[in-house]
This record gives structure tokens, C-alpha cells and sequence, in this order.
């Protein structure tokens, strides 16, 4: 699960920082607004005011809070996101071109003075993909850029670089920056005051040589200036006592003076009311309090960045500012709008419209400044806005709370964000799931959440408090925390859109891996916690792939991988098939859904395309020839007792549907067919101790956590002492940070480890497994929405992250649940 982007791996290993304590961290990184690919807002430091608030995907997206108290400011939420004039432009700002060689050139090509009339001229970007202006294939590129500079006294410089892989830089004649490994965005590398003084008044020279060693091809870059922050010398830091991360709220507790502020994050994601869910709006709360027994003039600014409207900072956004009858808004979005124009993984929206709301009794004032401008505006009394057309705009909001005493005042501002159309489905834009008639607007969502406000919170708290309790009951606290920080993340890597043909759609995105749209070998490590809380939910990551099956668009015998790259769904465009994997996965889950409804109306339904997916398993499944499974970034495997294992446990749970379904014959026919199995699984690999990674294949390992689902679904297949002698073996191979995937590396993915934990009979065994994935999440250096592709040695992340796979950390609670309906 999958495909990872190498660019992906190196953006992670960017983001990574020094460990923290344990006992002061919440969370890798901590949910703020969540509610789809593209509005998922989060921290990634342990204190709020330690960093800007970031996509998942790491691109800046400021959300900044000042609070001021008897007219002294702190800043309590993000931090002003750097700024940067342009000395030379990178293609991201404007079209430029070079001097280039694909052929090793003379030792002194990186020479101001060097002759280099005999290279092509060609446009940046360079690269392999389809977004490049000059295709570069081989193994080096050499290029030279030669631009005029007038002598200025500059703040910082810094190179503006984003190459795939190795890179060496030259600023006339002097090596400026070399790096090994590749980036999959612009990054920022600021330069020393030497470098600085190497630029000339007049002719300069940038040189580059990039190296291709694996994967892509890319190269871009520019010089820019670091512009100082001038209103920060203004602003006290807030002092943060605690943060609480909750199911559905983020809430942190600050002291600013003599006033105590609470500030709480609620994305209202209940699952039990769809349009709840489907509603695109986000809570900040802030309750204000003194805490030295005297009485303050208190006011707090939320000023929310227009980057969060568009795929990169360059592009241009206009915003307005206007009322309702109950609300005061301020909107933004891009000019262009470029409505489903962009498929792929490390991307942003920008189409549709982000909104701050606030409720017009709070007395507030909105303007709209420079994003640079927000807290200088605030700190000097301005209301007035400066801007309505440009980059990086701030919308402004200053809700004042009078003159707060020993009684608590609470005041809230929303975010929401309109996508107008949220997914392409073969061919078809379909509307978010909140307007899917066309006839409902914004504007009536954000005062539906304004008039809720009260009783939605109260549901929130409530339901925090029943998973919280639940999944200790579960699984310890430790296994709590984990299902926590599982619940928003999985929620949020999804959108609720209903297809043409009137079925529910929960859509996922393969977030940081390779951005496939409805991938099944997600949806399968995902389905738990939608099994605990929605079967309406499963069915809506299911329902696309059975449409795409039984229309004939997809007409193999086996099912398809993914219905395209998100946020198009206009079929599968992963390059190779898992057929035991899909087809496995997509009955496993059928069957899961029907015990879990208590009926099998579910299964009735694509009872024929289920037919032909088993029949393969029964052909093909058991002893599975060289093809990929869910853990592909391991590589192709032949005869893989896991994957033989869930084939096994696919074709049981066909027979298992067939007896609810009243055909006795078929389930018997099915049923012996899996036991058989089970008895030629055990002897085929079988090694002592344990069973191997392949058949026959002695010496090796691997979990299986394929047979969770014989336990989860009392499908009785595999003796005990499988389970047994397996929990036994894996306790023996754990390292730090938890147990390996297989004998072949020491990485791990933890969802499937919460899936082996589960086989564990005694509450000492599955402790032993699941503790060192809480270590993980606590101390991880990868400062990320959690990621589920880690090291088991150091902690630090492999692949992967802000996934919805994490809610396969509810396998045990659904056991529980499952059990308990016998």
C-alpha cells in the first residue's frame, strides 16, 4: 500500500526534527481542521506557537491567533509564515531558460567566464513528467543561467531549489549547495553572508549538475530574498500549559498576562449523521478567563492565510468581504479556478472558495490585509482592508471580548471551504455530498453550524468521551490513544460525494503515496472503525468498484485496484493489478458488512460479481504466482503465505454469505473447499516455530495478519495454534519501535501490527505488541500527520502519511463489537 513516491520519502525525511519526551507529546502531529484531502489543516510542533499550521501534505497553510490583554499582544496560534522577495525568479514565478548539456562538459563549466555557446538553450523546469518545459532522460544535466543583479543590501539569501536527485549548485564559479537525495517540492536553503557577498553588480552566473539515480527527473530553481518579520518584535509568546487531543476536538489551554485562554479545534466529524460529516466547517473556539482575580479589556485576532485556497503561493486569489442576515464572511479563492484540472498526490485545491464566519452578535471586525500585514494591523488598531486581489492575502478577524473577569467568556469564529464540485466520476463532476441538488449554498451550511453550535459541541464532547472509554475497554489506554489519533486523520483522507446512479460514495485518497482515488487495498485496512461506527460508509468506499465491475467498464475476472487518481475517478490508472489482493479484500469486507448489519442484503446485491471474484480466488488464490499485494513497496512475491492466507479467508467468507443468503449448498461447497486449504497452508509453510514469508521457503517470516478477519468473524478456519505459534514467534523479532513487516527488512506498516495484536489471546501479548507503536507515534523524529511505513529501529518514517489506513487500528474494538453480537 503502496507505490510510494521516492520525492515522498525525501520530503518526510525534510520534515523530520529532534525527538521529544514522551510524556509532552500528544500526538506527531496535531489535527486542527479536518475534513478532506484538501481541507486538512494541522501543527506539527508539540506547542502551537513553534511553527506555521501546515496542509498534510507540509505546505504552509497559516492559521494565526493574537490575543491582546489590556492592550499587550501574545501570539498564541502559528507563526507568521516566511516571506520572500524575489532576486531570480524560479518557473513557479516566471518562464526562463537556459544553457544546458546533457554531455559531461570541461572542468570549468561552472566558470562566470565560461564559453557555453555550444549547449542547447531550453526552458525550465527540466525533467520526465508531463509538467516540465524541456524533457531531460538521461543520467546527468548540466545547465548554466547567466542574469543581471543589481548590488542591494540584502536581508537573507537563499537558493529556491527542487531537484530530483543529486544536485550541486554554483554561484560564479564557487560551489553555493550539494545535497544527495530529492525533494518533490520547492525548498528553501538559506545561504551564508559569503555566498551573499558572491553576488555581483552586474553578469552572474548559476550553475547546476543534477544526477539521476532512481525514479524521476527534475530540476528548477531561483534565488530569493528573506524579508524581516517586523511585527514580531511586537508579540509576546502565549505561555501553553497543556494540550488535549480528543477524537473530534484539538484543544489547547495558554496563559496570556492575567488571562487564561482556551483554544478548541472541533471539526464535527460524526459519523452516525452524514450531513454532519459532510458539512465543510471547522470550530475555533476561544474562552477567556482572568486568572489573577481582576478584570482585563480582552480582544483575539484569527487570521487565516488565502494559501489555503490554492496549489501553490504564486497563484493569485481575490477575496471579499460581505454579511448574511446572522453572519459576518469573509471569501477567497483562486481567479483562475481551475475546477478538477489537477489529479495526483502532493497537491492542494484551488478551486472553490475558502470562508471565515462569524456570528454578527459578536460584534466583529473582518478586513482583509497582506498576509505580512495581519498582526501589524492588529497590534496598530487597523480594520481597514488593503488588499482584495493578489498573493498570500490574510482574511482578519478580530472578535472582541470586553472586559472578561472570574466568569469565563466564550466566542468562536468558522472555517469553511466550498469546493463547488469535489470529485470527477467517470467523466461526471459530481457536487459535495452537503449540495449535491445544486441548490444549497455555503452560506446556509456555515449558519446551520452557527444555529447547531451549542449541540453540535455537546455531541462532540460526548461521543470523545464514549470512544475514549470504549477503546481503553478495548485495549488499555495506550491502545486508546492510538484509536484517537486514527479517527479524524482516517475521516479526513475521504469525501462524501452520492454517483449518478444514487449510491453513497466515501471516496479515499492515497494520500503521500501515489494520490490513487479509492484504492481497495486502503479501503480494506481502513474498514474497522467504519464497521464500529457507519457500515453506510464501507459501502461507500465499496460501491464505486462493484459499479466499475458490473457496468463492464472494468471487466476482468477479478477486481480493480483503484477507480483512478483523485480527484478523478474515471477508472483504474494504476499501472498493475493485484487480482488475489482486490478480490480477497472486497469479499473479506462484503461478509464483515453483513455480520456487522445483521443481514445480508449488502452481499445480495453483487452476489454475481462476488461469484466470479471467488471463483478466481479458488483458481488462482492459493498458491498466488508472482504478483504485488498491499505491501507492494516490498517488491513482487511468488507463492506469499499472507496472501494465500486472505484468498483462504475470502472464499469462507463467500460460503459464509451464501448460508445467510439460504444456499446451503454453495456455502458447503465453498466452506470444504477453504478448510482444505487451511490443512495445505499449515504443511506448505509451515517451519517449526512459525510460517514462513513463502511457501517452502524455510528461515523466513512474516505477520499474517490476513487471518485476523477467521477470528474477527468467527469463521473457525485456522486452529489456535496457528494464532499461538505465530503471537509467540513475533514477540522474539520486536525491535524499539515495533515488529518488522517480514524477515526482509526491519520496516514496519503499524496497522497491521494492531491487526497481529488482535490474534494475541491474553491482554500481556497484545500489550507487547501495540506498546511500541504508541512509543512510535510519541517519539517518532517525523514530524507528520501520522504515518503508517515506519522504521522499527529509530522511529523515523519510511513512507506514508496522514492516511486513512490508521483506522485499521480499531480491529480490536471491532472484535469486541463482533463478539459480542454472537
Amino acid at each position: 500500500m503502496k507505490k510510494i513516491s521516492f520525492r515522498s520519502i525525501a520530503f518526510a525525511c525534510l520534515l523530520s526534527a529532534g525527538v521529544a519526551h514522551a510524556q509532552d507529546r500528544k500526538a506527531p502531529s496535531y489535527p486542527l481542521v479536518t475534513h478532506n484531502p484538501y481541507f486538512s489543516i494541522w501543527s506539527n510542533t508539540d506547542k502551537l506557537t513553534e511553527s506555521s499550521t501546515n496542509h498534510w501534505t507540509g505546505a504552509t497553510q497559516s492559521l494565526l491567533g493574537v490575543i491582546s490583554v489590556d492592550g499587550k499582544f501574545y501570539r498564541f496560534l502559528g507563526q507568521a509564515a516566511d516571506k520572500y522577495k524575489t532576486i531570480l525568479p524560479a518557473s513557479d514565478e516566471k518562464g526562463y531558460s537556459v544553457k544546458y548539456t546533457e554531455t559531461k562538459p570541461a572542468d570549468d563549466w561552472n566558470n562566470a567566464n565560461f564559453n557555453d555557446a555550444s549547449w542547447k538553450t531550453g526552458a525550465a523546469p527540466f525533467g520526465d513528467n508531463d509538467q516540465v518545459k524541456t524533457s531531460w532522460k538521461s543520467h546527468d544535466l548540466w545547465v548554466r543561467r547567466t542574469f543581471s543583479y543589481t548590488k542591494t543590501n540584502l536581508n537573507e539569501l537563499y537558493l529556491k531549489i527542487n531537484h530530483d536527485d543529486n544536485v550541486e549548485v554554483y554561484l560564479n564559479g564557487d560551489k553555493i549547495f550539494d545535497r544527495e537525495g530529492w525533494t518533490n517540492d520547492f525548498k528553501m536553503i538559506k545561504l551564508s553572508d559569503g555566498v551573499k557577498n558572491k553576488l555581483k553588480d552586474g553578469e552572474n552566473v548559476l550553475a547546476i549538475h543534477v544526477a539521476n539515480t532512481a525514479g524521476g527527473r527534475y530540476l528548477d530553481a531561483g534565488l530569493v530574498e528573506k524579508i524581516k518579520d517586523e511585527s514580531s518584535s511586537k508579540l509576546e509568546i502565549a505561555k501553553q500549559k497543556a494540550v488535549t487531543v480528543n477524537a473530534t476536538q484539538t484543544i489547547y489551554n495558554f496563559t496570556a498576562g492575567g488571562v487564561n485562554l482556551d483554544v478548541t479545534f472541533t471539526s464535527p466529524l460524526l459519523m452516525s449523521d452524514l450531513n454532519l460529516i459532510a458539512r465543510p466547517v471547522s470550530y475555533i473556539a476561544y474562552k477567556a478567563k482572568a486568572n489573577d482575580g481582576k478584570s482585563h479589556a480582552v480582544k483575539v485576532l484569527f487570521s487565516a492565510s488565502t494559501d489555503v485556497a490554492v496549489n501553490t503561493p504564486v497563484q493569485e486569489v481575490k477575496a471579499t468581504k460581505y454579511a448574511t442576515a446572522k453572519l459576518s464572511i469573509l471569501k477567497a479563492g483562486t481567479t483562475s479556478q481551475p475546477v478538477l484540472q489537477k489529479r495526483g498526490d502532493d497537491l492542494r485545491i484551488d478551486w472553490g472558495y475558502m470562508y471565515v464566519a462569524a456570528p454578527k452578535a459578536e460584534n466583529v471586525s473582518q478586513f482583509i490585509t497582506a498576509e505580512s500585514e495581519a498582526a501589524t494591523s492588529f497590534v496598530s488598531g487597523s480594520r481597514v482592508s488593503t488588499a482584495q486581489q493578489g498573493r498570500s492575502l490574510a482574511l482578519n478577524t478580530v472578535i472582541p471580548f470586553g472586559t472578561v473577569g472570574a466568569t469565563a467568556v466564550e466566542k468562536y469564529v468558522e472555517l469553511g471551504y466550498d469546493e463547488v464540485y469535489s470529485i470527477q466520476y467517470f467523466k461526471q463532476n459530481l457536487r459535495p455530498w452537503w449540495n449535491n441538488s445544486g441548490k444549497q449554498t455555503i452560506e446556509g451550511q456555515l449558519a446551520l453550524a452557527a444555529d447547531q453550535y451549542k449541540s453540535v459541541i455537546s455531541k462532540c464532547q460526548a461521543f470523545d468521551k464514549t470512544l475514549y472509554a470504549d477503546a481503553k475497554k478495548s485495549g488499555g489506554a495506550k491502545y486508546a490513544d492510538l484509536c484517537v489519533l486514527a479517527y479524524r486523520q482516517s475521516i479526513a483522507a475521504h469525501n462524501l460525494v452520492k454517483s449518478p446512479q444514487g449510491d453513497l460514495l466515501w471516496l479515499s485518497k492515497e494520500n503521500f503515496s501515489n494520490g490513487s482515488i479509492n484504492t481497495v487495498d486502503i479501503t480494506y485496512p481502513s474498514a474497522p472503525m467504519y464497521l464500529i461506527y457507519n457500515t453506510g460508509l464501507l459501502k461507500g468506499m465499496m460501491n464505486g468498484i462493484f459499479y466499475y465491475s458490473e457496468s463492464g467498464k472494468f471487466p476482468k475476472d477479478w477486481a480493480a485496484h483503484d477507480l483512478g487518481t483523485y480527484p478523478l475517478a474515471n477508472g483504474q490508472t494504476y499501472g498493475e493489478d493485484m487480482p488475489v489482493e482486490e478480490s480477497g479484500n472486497m469479499i473479506i469486507l462484503t461478509d464483515a458488512i453483513v455480520k456487522a448489519d445483521g443481514n445480508a442484503a449488502y452481499a445480495k446485491k453483487h452476489w454475481g460479481v462476488l461469484s466470479k471474484w471467488v471463483n478466481y480466488l479458488v483458481k488462482d488464490g492459493f498458491d498466488p504466482k508472482t504478483q504485488l499485494c498491499t505491501d507492494d513497496f516490498a517488491g513482487h512475491l511468488a507463492r506469499n503465505a499472507n496472501l494465500s492466507a486472505k484468498a483462504i479467508v475470502g472464499i469462507a467468507c463467500y460460503a459464509d454469505m451464501a448460508q445467510r443468503l439460504g444456499d446451503t449448498k454453495t456455502a458447503d461447497k465453498y466452506r470444504t473447499i477453504a478448510k482444505g486449504m487451511v490443512t495445505k497452508w499449515m504443511e506448505l509453510a509451515g517451519d517449526g516455530d512459525h510460517y514462513t514469508l513463502t511457501f517452502e521457503n524455510k528461515g523466513t517470516w512474516s505477520q499474517k495478519y490476513n487471518i485476523v478477519w477467521d477470528k474477527v468473524l468467527g469463521l473457525n478456519l485456522f486452529p489456535q495454534e496457528v494464532y499461538n505459534k505465530e503471537i509467540k514467534f513475533y514477540l522474539t523479532k520486536q525491535n524499539e519501535f515495533g515488529l518488522p513487516l517480514d524477515s526482509r527488512k526491519t520496516y514496519t506498516k503499524s496497522d497491521w501490527i494492531l491487526w497481529t495484536a488482535t490474534l494475541a489471546n491474553n491482554q500481556k501479548d497484545f500489550d507487547a505488541l501495540v506498546n511500541p507503536i504508541w512509543k512510535f507515534a510519541m517519539e517518532t523524529p517525523s514530524r507528520v500527520p501520522l504515518n503508517d511505513w515506519h522504521e522499527t529501529t529509530d522511529g523515523k518514517m519510511v513512507g506514508f502519511q496522514a492516511r486513512s489506513v490508521v483506522s485499521g487500528y480499531y480491529m480490536k474494538m471491532l472484535y469486541d463489537k463482533m463478539k459480542s453480537k454472537k
